[in-house]
């Protein structure tokens, strides 16, 4: 095989675009990841806690770091994308542009630059509910572990006292984009998933309440690095939450928003019911839903969830959602399906389960890749392009790390043209 045919484009660096290009290169192959964030990780970095086994993500990405480190066939790029593909199976050639972060790689992380900043932006990691400095380190177990200036400070008196107060000269306010060409073998595509824009679905609240959030801000709210450090309050005045709705369905298996059952909703808030009962025992979880899928080894977890006196499920599409009159709290209106009867319930805070869309369901790369009606990829099998993760299909993390692997094997064959 020739250097080129040897080596695998991952693009995206989430948890399927690591494990793809962990397997590949311990298989043989060499392997550059693509990452637009100044991070690898993905969407689980923000998780607080994920199934099977409702551990920390930490645990699972500091494996995959710390086999990334020690791989010498693994190179990262970070706030980086592809701007070109062109050739064939066993033959393309590649261009990344990769954008500065104005810190090198002298960086230790010790954070002066960020005590001597003052300007502050919405936090990304935590989907805008709090600000971080305009320089600062993306998360508490980045990789790369290195700091970020945001370009909104570039060529200001402030990032000229963030360079000055760094001790290792790791600012580097010259710092400009740079393109990399490279051929490679083959092309995995891991470019994630995006949670459906939940403003379009404007009789739920979303926007316009400030006490109605999406399950993935209500995952950072409960995460210990989250916004409030892991305490559940309310948006609108910082009051701890009492009491929870969580409407499922919010746009899936909606015709007019998204057609198709995304699989792990109704999972993820049983599992976020379990976070504002363990929190405070005098709570209440309300969840609304349409069917709840828990399916094989999730029954246990879903019938552990039911049993519990203080959540109550009830089957039902939620019509509207607004703010009660006597008490400013969100209202949560539907039909009680079960029951024939209307279902009126006022709380503290409404969260809304939001479906999967595939990273490519907005922009789709010209690329010999193939799409189904809702976005996701697919691959004929003579193409050197292997989709992975949920850019593919929605699927958990555990599902993900499988197909990852599979897509890994696939990968390192189509290397060769086959």
């Amino acid at each position: 095989m020739s250097d080129a045919q040897r080596k695998v484009l991952v693009v995206g660096g989430g948890i399927s675009g690591m494990t793809t290009a962990i397997e590949a290169t311990e298989a043989g192959a060499e392997v550059v990841i693509v990452e637009r964030n100044p991070y690898l990780g993905g969407r689980v970095v923000q998780l607080n806690q994920y199934f099977p086994k409702l551990c920390p993500p930490a645990c699972g990405l500091e494996i995959n770091f710390r086999r990334i480190k020690q791989s010498a066939g693994v190179t990262a790029y970070t706030l980086a994308q592809v701007t070109s593909i062109a050739g064939a199976a066993g033959g393309y050639d590649v261009t990344i542009t990769v954008q500065p972060r104005y810190v090198n790689d002298n960086c230790t992380g010790c954070g002066k630059c960020a005590e001597v900043c003052e300007t502050e932006i919405p936090d990304p990691l935590n989907f805008g509910m709090n600000t971080v400095k305009a320089a600062y380190l993306p998360h508490p177990m980045a990789y790369p572990f290195k700091y970020v200036l945001d370009p909104s400070i570039i060529g200001t008196d402030e990032a000229k006292k963030c360079k000055e107060a760094c001790p290792y000269n790791a600012i580097d306010l010259e710092m400009q984009p740079t393109t990399v060409s490279l051929q490679v073998g083959a092309v995995v595509w891991a470019t994630g998933w995006d949670p459906y824009d939940a403003t379009k679905v404007d009789y739920l609240g979303f926007g316009s309440l400030p006490d109605v959030i999406t399950s993935v801000m209500f995952e950072r709210l409960a995460a210990p690095t989250g916004p409030t450090g892991g305490k559940i309050l309310r948006p609108s005045d910082g009051k701890e939450v009492r009491s929870v709705a969580f409407v499922q369905c919010a746009g899936s298996r909606d015709e007019n928003h998204l057609p198709y059952c995304s699989g792990v909703c109704c999972l993820a808030s049983l599992k976020q019911a379990s976070y504002i009962r363990e929190r405070n025992p005098d709570s209440k979880a309300f969840i609304f839903y349409i069917d709840v899928r828990a399916m094989g080894k999730y029954e246990d977890f879903y019938t552990k969830i039911e049993q519990d006196e203080n959540v109550t499920l009830t089957k039902s599409k939620i019509a509207r959602v607004s703010k009660d009159p006597e008490t400013g709290s969100p209202l949560v209106e539907g039909e009680d399906i079960s029951q024939g009867a209307k279902v009126k319930q006022t709380v503290d805070l409404v969260v809304l389960a939001v479906g999967m869309a595939p990273g490519t369901a907005s922009v789709k790369p010209d690329l010999e890749m193939g799409y189904d009606d809702f976005g996701f990829v697919t691959s004929p099998g003579d193409s050197g392009i292997v989709p992975a993760g949920c850019v593919k299909a929605p699927m958990e993390v555990a599902a993900s790390i499988q197909d990852a692997t599979g897509a890994a094997l696939k990968a390192i064959h189509r290397t060769l043209g086959r």
